[in-house]
Parts: structure tokens; sequence; C-alpha cells
């Protein structure tokens, strides 16, 4: 067995195994490796059924064959690859991953067969979309995933090295020949720049795949003084940070911080302008002004001192009022939910609906009403979160709550009389994210 080849599996987890199974040679010698390497009624594989070729059925069925053979129980999951603006080719990794994901049970371990050369490729498409330390490092060997994490073994180990393994194993693979379109920006560099680099430099994929590794090292050092700094603009609302706090910080420090803070919120990696644009257009916006940054379904919004992240939600539809009795939860096309705690329903049926402007109420211990805007603002409450909030009323047309956060007199007297509570659950907004790993 080659070195490289010898030194892979020196980490190998002892947590059940899942092995990410496509066909191809690199997975077909991995899955032989690891089967060879700890006893199969702790390892498994999952085949992620694309649809997107007319082989894919013979494929499965192939892949299937390969794992019957070697005793090792196989999931087939069908995908449905939808379009997106990032193009086909993150369309198909991020259903890919949403089905891995979907797939492990808490503590397992996700193996992908990328090898050397596919991490010499993605250093060289992050280096294209001018990504910092962090993007360079390319694919890490080890990272959380879904409820469990995921495992490279073979970053160190080169293609030549997986080809000749299994050739001298004998065993079978599928060679999927959209690998050879270089329409794709991935192909495109295996079939077309790395071979001329060779040809120069006949260790450049080994070079380029150290770099990731020196990349990594010096990301890992910037990651401690990053948190530290993220700690010093932090908000109660983790969606929040000061925009006072993050002017005070070094420009680089302060990219830096944005990225990480949104990674934590688990939103799509900012663009390759992304900073920019929020530095130019939101950091140093007025306290009045209310600038807005979209992309990738994601959205950045700063208002007074905050800056403020999160996923788009939907908009209310014109003209939407349901009635509703209280006695179960209501669903809001914004994704969110009304309930009434510690009672059986109301004593008539009220009016849940969007803000239409103009609306007024009589809050507890005022002999008069104030229009809901004024209150909003009194209250300190965002913009976007004045959007959101579902309104409670009656037959009559009076305004009795603004989601959970303000209640009329009226109405504030008949939940405490009955020891109820209106709760406006908001839903963390969802988002179609996209892996920036090389699969």
């Amino acid at each position: 067995m080659p070195a490289p080849l010898a030194r892979a599996l020196h980490d190998l987890p002892t947590a059940p195994l899942c092995v990410a199974f496509s066909g191809g040679l690199d997975s077909t010698a991995l899955l032989h490796l690891l089967a060879a390497a700890r006893p199969t009624h702790g390892l498994r594989a999952i085949h992620v059924h694309h649809g997107l070729h007319a082989d894919a059925d013979r494929w499965s069925a192939h892949c299937e064959r390969v794992c019957a053979e070697l005793g090792i129980g196989l999931a087939v999951i069908r995908v449905n690859v939808a379009t997106t603006g990032e193009g086909p080719e993150a369309a198909a990794r991020a259903a890919r991953h949403a089905a891995f994901e979907s797939a492990l049970a808490p503590g397992d371990v996700l193996a992908l067969a990328h090898h050397l050369d596919d991490q010499a490729e993605t250093f060289l498409l992050r280096a294209l979309r001018a990504s910092g330390p962090d993007g360079l490092a390319a694919m890490r060997r080890w990272r959380a995933f879904g409820a469990g994490r995921m495992w490279r073994p073979l970053l160190d180990v080169p293609r030549e090295a997986l080809l000749a393994y299994a050739q001298g194993h004998g065993l079978a693979w599928i060679d999927d020949p959209s690998n050879a379109d270089v329409a794709f920006d991935r192909n495109f560099l295996r079939q077309r720049v790395l071979p001329l680099l060779r040809e120069r430099w006949p260790h450049a994929s080994d070079a380029l795949a150290r770099s990731a590794a020196l990349c990594g090292q010096s990301d890992a050092l910037l990651e401690d003084e990053d948190a530290r700094a993220l700690a010093t603009v932090a908000s109660v609302d983790p969606q929040c940070l000061s925009r006072a706090g993050l002017l005070a910080l070094p420009e680089a420090r302060r990219a830096r911080v944005l990225r990480r803070w949104i990674a934590r919120l688990d939103l799509p990696a900012l663009p390759a302008n992304g900073i920019e644009r929020i530095e130019r257009e939101i950091l140093g916006a007025r306290g009045d002004a209310e600038p807005v940054f979209h992309w990738h379904g994601a959205v950045v919004r700063a208002w007074r001192d905050l800056l403020h992240a999160e996923a788009m939600r939907p908009d209310w539809p014109s003209g939407w009022c349901v009635d509703w009795d209280g006695r179960s939860p209501l669903a809001l096309p914004t994704g969110d939910a009304l309930m009434l705690q510690g009672a059986d329903g109301f004593d008539a049926p009220l009016r849940v609906h969007a803000r239409q402007g103009g609306e007024r109420l009589t809050r507890p211990g005022r002999s008069h009403s104030h229009a809901l805007k004024q209150v909003l603002q009194e209250l300190g409450v965002p913009p976007w979160e004045r959007e959101a909030l579902p309104l409670l009323s009656d037959r009559a047309g009076a305004l009795l709550a603004a989601g959970d956060l303000i209640h009329s007199a009226a109405f504030d007297a008949w939940l405490r009389e009955r020891g109820a509570r209106l709760t406006w659950r908001r839903e963390a907004a969802t988002h179609d994210a996209i892996a920036i790993d090389g699969d």
C-alpha cells in the first residue's frame, strides 16, 4: 500500500461511520479501504441519487452491488436539485449535503473521499474568489456537520495513489461523464489549468494543498482573537452587533468579525463584495437611516446603533386577515405563530392581521389612546420587527395587541383575570444554505 494511504487512517474514529459513496474512483477506494480497516457492522454508506443524468439509476444499482459484496449497508437518497443563483454545481452540492445531514444520527461520522488534488483545486477556486485565510484553508480534515462530524481522511493522498490502489485490488467504479465538462469551474481547473501548471511545476498540487494547510493554521490563530473581538461588540440578541463597537475595531479585524458572526448565525457566506457593501452602505449610515443589504436569501440591516442579520422572511400577503378563537396555535403567513396559553380560547373569535397604518390603542394605566407607531418607536422596536408584527383586533376593529409586545388595557385585564398569556413565536427564518466546501 502506498505510504500516503497507509497514513490516511491514523485517526480512524470509533464512532459509527458513514461513507458518502458516489460509486466513483475516490469513494470506491475509500469504502474498500475502510471496510478492510474496521468491522463492517459499524460502517455504512450513503449514495445520493441526484436524478440529473440518464444513467443515475444504473449508478445507484452499481453502488448497491458494491456494498452488497462488501457486506456494508447502503442507503440511497433521492434528491431534487433546485436551481439557485450559485449555479448547478453549488445547487447539487447543497442538495447532497442536505441529504448527508439528514442521514446522520448524533455522534455519527460522515467520511468523504476528497483527496490532495481536490484540495489543490479548492484552494485555487477560493483564491479566484478573493478569499482570505479562512477560505484559502479550503477543506478541513475534521469539522462539525449536522448532528455529527465530517471526516476527510484522504486530503494528503494524491489521486494517482487512489487509482493505483483501486487497480491493484481489482475494484470497479463509475466514470461520470460530467466530470469532463469544462463548463464547470472545478472541471476547468482539473482538465485545463492544473495540467498546465504541472508541466512547469510537477509538484503544483502538493504545493497548493500545503498552502491550504498553512492558511488553516494561520486562520486558527486568528480565530481566537476574532472570538474575543466579537464578544466585545455583541449584544443580548445574537442577531445584533453594536455598530459603534464594530467601527472601533481595526478594519481587517472588523471584516473577520463580520464573517464569523454571519457564520455563527448559520447564514449563507457573504459574497466577495459583501464586507465592502456593509462597510460602505451600512456601518457608516446615519442613526435614523434604515440601510439594507441582501444576499442569497439573507439580509443585514442597520438601525440606531444596531447591525442586525437574519434570513429573509416572507412578507405579509396584501389584505391578509383571519378569525382566530385562540384554542390552537395560529400559523402566520410569515412563518411565525400566535398562541394563547393558560386559557381555553377567547370569549368570541378575534381577528389577526398585518399592520395597515393608523392603528391606535389605550395601554394599561393610560387614560387615552396612542398611535401604535409612536408606541413602537418609544419601545425601541426596530422597523423590520414592526413590519412583522401580527395584530389582534376585536370584531369592531379595536386593536387589542401587537404580537406579544403591546397589549391594550382591556386585553391586558382579560389576560390577567385568567392567568393567560399571548405568545408570538418567531420561528428561525430559513434559507438555502450553500456549502462552501469542495463537496
